[in-house]
């Protein structure tokens, strides 16, 4: 067996407890370990390890800090180089490993190492008319480590003797390969013949799309790598989430995938953000890459700030956050519990609609419960009109189409919501699961009289309740609704849209610590789903004494 020295001793020393290191860098190390002690049909090529860290200390120098400097890789970067280029097929001495996931905290040399990585590919690689390319979203964000390799190839002189820069891209002229910055607003990602695509922070991107082009776009090349390093993010529900939850069950051996390589780095419990000792574990270049007193001024400034504290759990420690001035974090929001409606035996449930504008997102929801049972049960539905469907998924980057599929969302003809679509659905529900709904909360300026009389005329006079849209209505509502959902006590059935209006929802705050729900400053951020449990939590807090002597 040839020798893996970097991985074997990162391995020893997070082992040991040398390095302080977190669950899941354990667990993929562990599994290098495996795979190094018990080949089969790939096996570890020492030659092909060490060439890029050979390659990047020997060629790259520092673009930043000491000009010119060489580049010197850190023991953790020097086992994960070895760990993704060591490991080919027995017999074509192909790569295993063809994607990488690699999340780490801010400020732990990200760019600096996929800058290193997209030359190595380009000169050192063995792909002649290799195609490396930078991508993000927004062509700036791509140029990050575009211009970082021509800064650390300008202060090369091997390097630039040999590496030209030209209008769009760095060319290697001895084997026609190249390196170029492309993002998802540029034109032309169809035809591209990738060897290399280097992702500089996935949380960033909120269409998968361009991910998944661009993992297709290498389909024809002998050993192509698709690698990403990024911190957390603040989006929610997209691309970055996807990848994440991939990893974990590759890591935990729900998923078979040889080809991709995952490295986690992150805390392993949101408590030890404020503990020294492990914050390494989210940041592996701590005290030689990231400066730890810079590290300790921001966890002691985001005790005092509590909008602050949502920056540096998401950038500094990789945790999940949707936004810094949401009204709920994304652990408080989330519940994977389902249920099946008809297994309930529900009876009777109060209803809710948030029409909001007729040319947008509707929601409409039922809250049941039951005896002896302290949690509510939510159904959801929600509209969009159909003209607007393809343009809507476009502005707001989530999968509208998709969910209508899957019978979350319904479309109305035409270019706007027809309301009385809603008091359908009510109706099947009633009919359908055989759920009595007394009451329905509705915020009345959106409705009109005829709307509003043909709910009375099929759920009765008494049935329709104005939920007016304030502080002195919603705030104490509001609060509960937080703790409950916080205790795991509102079940929404992991409903993605439902998961998607909590997130975005943000609040108004008086002198009194009063709170209202208000939309953030993007149009796009959709809160009609959790308006419309709002709404709900404000009758059953109203009706709960009448509610529970009928159920």
């Amino acid at each position: 067996m040839s020798r893996a020295e970097f991985i074997e001793e990162y391995y020893d020393a997070i082992m040991s407890g040398d390095i302080v290191a977190g669950r899941r860098i354990k667990q993929v190390y562990n599994k290098l370990m495996h795979d190094l002690k018990y080949p089969r049909q790939f096996v570890f090529d020492e030659e092909l390890a060490n060439r890029p860290i050979d390659f990047i200390e020997t060629f790259c120098k520092q673009a930043q800090g000491v000009l010119g400097e060489p580049l010197k890789l850190m023991l953790f970067q020097k086992a994960k180089f070895q760990a993704v280029f060591g490991f080919v097929d027995k017999d074509t001495r192909f790569r295993k490993h063809r994607e990488v996931l690699d999340i780490r905290g801010r400020k732990n040399g990200k760019t600096t190492e996929l800058s290193a990585t997209g030359i190595h590919m380009t000169v050192a690689d063995g792909e002649s008319a290799a195609e490396n390319y930078f991508i993000a979203t927004k062509l700036e964000q791509s140029q990050k480590g575009f211009n970082e390799a021509w800064n650390m190839i300008a202060q090369s002189k091997a390097l630039s003797k040999h590496i030209r820069k030209r209008k769009s891209d760095l060319y290697f002229e001895p084997n026609f390969s190249f390196i170029k910055a492309l993002s998802s607003n540029r034109n032309g990602l169809d035809g591209l013949n990738a060897h290399c695509v280097i992702i500089d922070e996935l949380a960033a991107i909120k269409n998968r799309d361009l991910y998944d082009l661009m993992k297709q776009s290498m389909s024809s090349r002998r050993q192509p790598l698709l690698t990403c390093i990024t911190t957390n993010g603040f989006v929610r529900e997209c691309i970055f989430d996807s990848q994440y939850e991939y990893a974990c069950k590759v890591l935990d051996g729900k998923i078979i995938d040889e080809s991709f390589l995952p490295f986690i780095y992150e805390l392993d419990d949101r408590d030890e953000w404020d503990k020294e000792e492990c914050w390494i574990k989210a940041n592996p270049g701590l005290g030689v890459i990231k400066n730890v007193r810079d590290l300790r001024d921001n966890v002691n400034k985001a005790k005092n700030d509590p909008a602050f504290k949502a920056t540096v759990m998401v950038k500094d420690f990789c945790a999940t956050e949707n936004a810094a001035t949401a009204w709920l974090r994304w652990e408080e929001l989330y519940n994977p519990e389902k249920f099946e409606v008809k297994e309930m035996g529900f009876r009777y449930g109060i209803g809710s609609f948030d029409l909001a504008e007729t040319t947008d997102l509707a929601a409409a929801k039922v809250a049941c419960k039951r005896r002896d049972d302290g949690k509510d049960y939510y159904l959801s539905m929600y509209w969009l009109p159909e003209e607007n469907l393809n343009n809507k998924e476009l502005l707001d980057q989530v999968p509208y189409q998709l969910w209508e599929k899957q019978g979350l969302l319904r479309v109305c003809p035409g270019n706007r919501i027809n309301p009385y679509h809603l008091l359908e659905w009510f109706i099947e529900v009633q009919e359908e699961y055989d759920i009595y709904i007394p009451w329905i909360g509705y915020d009345p300026w959106h409705v009109d009289a005829s709307l509003l009389q043909a709910f009375q005329n099929y759920f009765g006079k008494q049935s329709m309740i104005p939920v007016r849209q304030g502080v002195h209505t919603l705030s104490m509502p509001m609060k509960e609704l937080k703790a409950e959902l916080i205790a795991k006590q509102s079940v929404y059935n992991d409903h993605p849209i439902d998961k998607w209006c909590l997130k975005n929802l943000e609040v108004k705050v008086d002198i009194n610590g009063n709170i209202q729900p208000v939309k953030g400053v993007s149009q796009t951020q959709k809160i009609d789903g959790a308006v419309a449990m709002i709404i709900v939590k404000v009758i059953l807090r109203d009706k709960m004494a009448e509610y529970l002597n009928i159920i």
